[in-house]
């Protein structure tokens, strides 16, 4: 049996939380030992004394709860203070994002400990499980938040993406299909804006159009086309993904002048590095900044403003994998195909194919 820790977030304005209260009964009800640092709940609206009558221990400090714990469970990557904290052998269930932030891999490496990454889980027919429900909030809020900026008070042009009767509405510009972009596009469509959506795949380009019923207009590729549409664009949200992989720079500061004074960029690909030359990470506290006079928002952890959604949606997903580690330990990510292409360090090696590429290293015949 386990003993399995969950510190409190600690990323700027990060309120979730990787276990609820149903996680907890789960866990102990199979036997293991469940500790929870002082608080760490709170964001997402669960109580230590809700995690206690659950069977949980709270322990006051992440000190604690790292230095006791087999396994720990969270959602963000560590950051500087917390991974001195892991231990060899030491198993870690994390978002980890790794590729574009390369020292924090060589980091995670060093501390010996086995580090498996939420967004690199992927089944068979090459769904991303604990990926989804993330991306799928933070396509929801993209579109939400770009209404949000696009109001002149805020920096933007002062357009209503639906416009009124007598006023044509805003333009939407989609970067990516996947499920990031298919959310973003289901929000501006229910606003009333005009929705372009730009991907690489043509049959994900025909199920886009049966779903939306000719609401969107798809284009194949990016370039070109790409570059002639930006300077009509209201908004424009990137969503790209290449599991495991640093994001492409698909939009050049050039492409990035040429917009109108006031549209919004919100990248949700930055926690993969971003998928604009403009883009940098920013935080809730302080989310945008402009680039030629483009409001520009990289917030990295875009799900953490809605926690009571993000944790329950999240836990949903990773529990059934969180309990196969917590009964098998390292084995269970050997034995569940899914779980393996999530390793990403192990015994002091980087192991997945795209973070060794994003440090530099040469990638091993075998690697995931």
């Amino acid at each position: 049996m386990s003993k399995v820790g969950i510190p409190k977030e600690i990323k700027d304005n990060e309120y979730r939380v990787a276990i609820t209260l149903a996680g907890v009964k789960s866990l102990v009800s199979d036997g293991h030992t469940v500790y929870i640092e002082k608080n760490a709940g709170v964001g997402s609206g669960m109580s230590d004394d809700e995690y206690k009558a659950m069977g949980a221990t709270i322990l006051p400090d992440a000190a604690s709860v790292f230095g006791e714990s087999d396994l720990i469970l969270k959602v963000k990557e560590p950051q500087a203070q917390e991974v001195p904290m892991l231990k060899k052998g030491q198993l870690l269930f994390t978002y980890l994002h790794l590729a574009p932030v390369p020292k924090l891999a060589l980091d995670l490496a060093k501390t010996g400990a086995t580090c498996i990454a939420y967004e690199t889980v992927q089944t068979e027919n090459g769904q991303l499980p604990l990926l989804t429900p993330m991306s799928e909030i933070a396509g929801r809020l993209a579109t939400q938040i770009g209404a949000n900026y696009l109001e002149r008070p805020m920096g933007g042009r002062g357009v209503l993406l639906g416009g009124v009767p007598g006023v044509e509405p805003g333009e939407v510009v989609i970067i990516g299909g996947g499920v990031v972009g298919i959310n973003a596009a289901k929000i501006a469509v229910g606003l009333g804006a005009r929705v372009t959506i730009f991907d690489l795949s043509l049959d994900r380009l025909r199920y886009l159009d049966d779903i939306f019923n000719g609401q969107v207009r798809t284009v194949y590729s990016v370039g070109h086309y790409l570059e002639n549409l930006l300077p009509h664009a209201d908004l424009v949200i990137g969503a790209v993904l290449i599991p495991g992989k640093a994001a492409p720079r698909l939009v050049t500061r050039e492409m990035v002048s040429k917009m109108k004074k006031g549209s919004v960029i919100v990248d949700v690909a930055i926690d993969q590095g971003g998928c604009f030359e403009t883009i940098h990470a920013t935080t809730h506290s302080q989310p945008t900044y402009e680039v030629d006079g483009v409001v520009h928002y990289g917030v990295a952890n875009i799900p953490g403003a809605v926690p009571w959604t993000s944790t329950r949606a999240l836990t949903n997903a990773t529990m059934p994998y969180a309990l196969k580690l917590a009964k098998h330990g390292y084995q269970a990510a050997l034995d569940d195909s899914s779980l393996k292409k999530g390793i990403n360090i192990h015994a002091g090696e980087i192991v997945h194919a795209g973070v060794l590429e994003a440090v530099g290293a040469p990638v091993a015949a075998g690697k995931k």
